[in-house]
């Protein structure tokens, strides 16, 4: 059950952003100091992917744990409420869609989670320059 307002909820929920996120902007500062360059949200890609190298076609997805679902974390844990299920089920499903719409396109993908970053950001950066580097 919400303790909040529905108002207070909304003004909650309207100021969590979708792009421009703490860590995108970590993995961005990597791999900007590492030497790549990349684009970002490009409205004619599906999904609008996080970082995305269009010579080398491939797209970089920074994934909130919880927004995201990712089963590996302990931040991931779905709420009871019906209504936070179905939204986060259909995250989760519009996840896959996109890289499979990715995929056809010719775009490789990689996801990078929330918390690989809170956990090592050296790990996480060699991680990329594999996927990049391919």
């Amino acid at each position: 059950m919400d303790n909040l307002t529905p108002e207070k909820r909304s003004l909650i929920m309207k100021a969590i952003k979708s792009s421009n996120t703490k860590p995108e902007l970590v993995v961005r500062k990597m791999l900007h100091a590492a030497g790549y360059r990349y684009r970002l949200h490009p409205n004619s890609l599906p999904g609008r992917p996080d970082i995305v190298f269009p010579t080398r076609r491939k797209a970089i997805l920074v994934n909130g744990c919880f927004w995201h679902v990712h089963k590996l974390c302990g931040t991931a844990r779905i709420p009871d409420s019906p209504s936070w299920r179905e939204k986060l089920t259909r995250n989760v499903q519009r996840d896959k869609e996109v890289k499979t719409a990715l995929r056809i396109l010719g775009w490789q993908t990689a996801v990078v989670w929330e918390c690989e970053i809170n956990k090592s950001d050296s790990r996480v950066l060699q991680k990329l320059k594999r996927f990049l580097d391919a």
